[in-house]
């Protein structure tokens, strides 16, 4: 009998870089098993597209937040936002997002985020403040590692 070995989680990881969005490719190896696992599952489920792309962000955003141009792990798993709390088919109407931002996070974690990525006026800013200017320095970080400047 054959005796099957198991792959290395950080070689599985580096495997499956090459698969993802590019701001998942700089996370952690959990993040890209998390997202291309889920990924993949939805694949085989609703097929090829932006459902199965939808269904593997929602997989991510409730044990990971976005920091600049990657992905880092919260404190605790749980919806990072109110539509990532809402249950199909209420879900799938669409609506606003935090954009991976945790926006249910405390008022000093958004602060110390925003302070990571260089948000000036963070002290002053209420949470809701807080949340969209994160979510700014978010898209300006990615663009910046995909070369595209603006």
């Amino acid at each position: 009998m054959a005796v099957r070995k198991r792959e290395n989680p950080q070689a599985q990881a580096d495997r499956m870089r090459a698969e993802v969005p590019s701001t998942i490719a700089r996370s952690a190896d959990k993040a890209v098993r998390t997202w291309k696992k889920t990924h993949d599952s939805a694949v085989r489920t609703y097929g090829e597209g932006q459902r199965a792309h939808r269904a593997a962000f929602a997989a991510l955003k409730h044990t990971h937040e976005k920091v600049g141009d990657h992905w880092e792990p919260k404190a605790r798993p749980g919806p990072s936002d109110t539509q990532a709390a809402r249950k199909p088919p209420d879900s799938l109407a669409g609506g606003e997002t935090a954009e991976g931002v945790d926006a249910h996070a405390s008022l000093a974690h958004l602060r110390a985020i925003a302070r990571e990525l260089g948000i000036p006026g963070r002290s002053k800013m209420s949470k809701s403040e807080l949340v969209g200017a994160v979510q700014k320095a978010n898209r300006r970080e990615t663009a910046r590692a995909r070369g595209s400047g603006r």
